[in-house]
């Protein structure tokens, strides 16, 4: 099953440097029976750039908790046994969970398939979703047009093997 998770730039240095995502819990996204319902779609391509989607909006997340993170999102795809991931039933109505697994242990990063980061173009919109993002998840609407420009930049594909020049020397 293809997971993707949220992290920020200083998230994958730690990854890279530990050879693992975790420890566990991880709280990855996927393409879970919630998400079909809410995209209205059988595509699967489609269906896991949706998740991939919900992974980056988490990663704003993370990054808005961390004020000293670079601003560019990040999400590693990794593949985990059928199984190793499970969404919580009692989340499927809570908007921010759309497509919300858990992965109970650490990933080794060996398992990671691709990379996807904002290219550095993106910081200054990213920087003012990071900022409003609370705001638009309690409704104001202007915010939310603010967090939908960091949406309005595609995330950038990375081989596994580039993530040494993602985190920058010395990691």
């Amino acid at each position: 099953m293809r997971v993707y998770v949220p992290l920020t730039l200083s998230g994958l240095a730690e990854a890279y440097k530990t050879g693992e995502l975790g420890p566990g819990p991880l709280v990855a996204y996927a393409v879970t029976p919630a998400l079909r319902e809410w995209y209205l779609s059988d595509d699967i391509e489609e269906l896991e750039y949706a998740a991939l989607n919900r992974a980056a909006l988490a990663s704003l997340r993370l990054m808005a908790a961390e004020p000293g993170a670079v601003r560019r999102r990040v999400v590693v795809a990794v593949d985990v046994p059928d199984g190793a991931a499970f969404s919580d039933p009692d989340r499927g109505l809570d908007p921010t969970a759309l497509g919300q697994v858990r992965v109970d242990r650490a990933v080794p990063l060996g398992k990671a398939a691709a990379v996807h980061v904002d290219a550095s173009d993106a910081e200054t919109d990213v920087t003012a979703a990071a900022q409003a993002l609370a705001a638009a998840e309690g409704g104001d609407d202007d915010a939310q047009f603010v967090v939908d420009g960091a949406g309005d930049h595609e995330l950038l594909w990375f081989a596994t093997q580039e993530i040494p020049n993602l985190v920058g020397p010395g990691n």
